[in-house]
């Protein structure tokens, strides 16, 4: 995840995130290798990036440029639907609201997805203290854009893979390895708490925890997961 930001004492560069799902793995399974998560900080970069942190006493300066784009937009509208939708854009950033807090229909999200607003990006909100806490930062920038953790964890690796939430388990099988999406039979998925009351995957399959899931399965934050592929 990039999180670009302006007006916040934030790192630049790669930040490690502390997990403590990740830690526990680690403690349990001794693996030889352990991948957490890394998000990236960028300072005062908005257009590659997944989530916008700004200080919330100067959000007028991100939403200033919004402003100047949704005003030109007016003027030269295709239709009333988009005319009508800058305006509701522009009165809501007069109030402060970014754009990626507003409800839009979806054929008001069409529009919006191709005029490249920074705010319809998620926009997180914080205070100068709030950024004291680094992981903090990180843990509510996956929150404002609905990402999520699954883990893969054994002798060999415990490993944190980041997903958007309602990611089918085909999607989740793809970050592991194109193959294992490729060649999806089925998947095994155990929550994490009950994982950690087992020895293992293969207890976890015997004692009837985890369960055997089809492509269509949306995997929940946090599982468990071990993939059945064939390539």
């Amino acid at each position: 995840m990039k999180i670009g930001y302006t007006g916040l004492n934030l790192p630049e560069g790669k930040v490690k995130f502390k997990d403590e799902r990740l830690a526990a793995l680690e403690k349990k399974d001794k693996p030889k290798k352990v991948s957490p998560y890394f998000a990236k900080f960028i300072k005062d970069e908005f257009v590659h990036c997944d989530v916008i942190a700004v200080n919330k006493d100067s959000i007028l300066d991100l939403l200033i440029y919004d402003m100047e784009k949704a005003e030109g937009r007016i003027g030269r509208a295709a239709n009333d639907l988009e005319k009508t939708l800058m305006q509701r854009c522009m009165e809501n950033m007069e109030k402060e609201i970014p754009l990626c807090d507003i409800d839009f229909s979806e054929n008001e999200l069409e529009i919006m997805k191709t005029a490249n607003f920074y705010s319809f990006i998620p926009v997180l909100q914080l205070t100068d203290e709030e950024t004291d806490d680094v992981n903090s930062v990180i843990q509510k920038a996956l929150d404002k854009a609905d990402y999520m953790f699954f883990y893969t964890s054994g002798p060999k690796e415990s490993h944190a893979w980041l997903v958007k939430k309602n990611s089918d388990i085909v999607t989740c099988a793809g970050k592991i390895h194109t193959d294992l999406a490729r060649g999806f039979i089925r998947g095994d998925v155990v929550t994490f708490e009950e994982y950690m009351q087992h020895h293992n995957f293969n207890e976890c399959k015997s004692k009837g925890v985890a369960r055997v899931v089809e492509k269509d399965y949306i995997v929940q934050p946090n599982e468990v997961i071990e993939i059945r592929f064939n390539v």
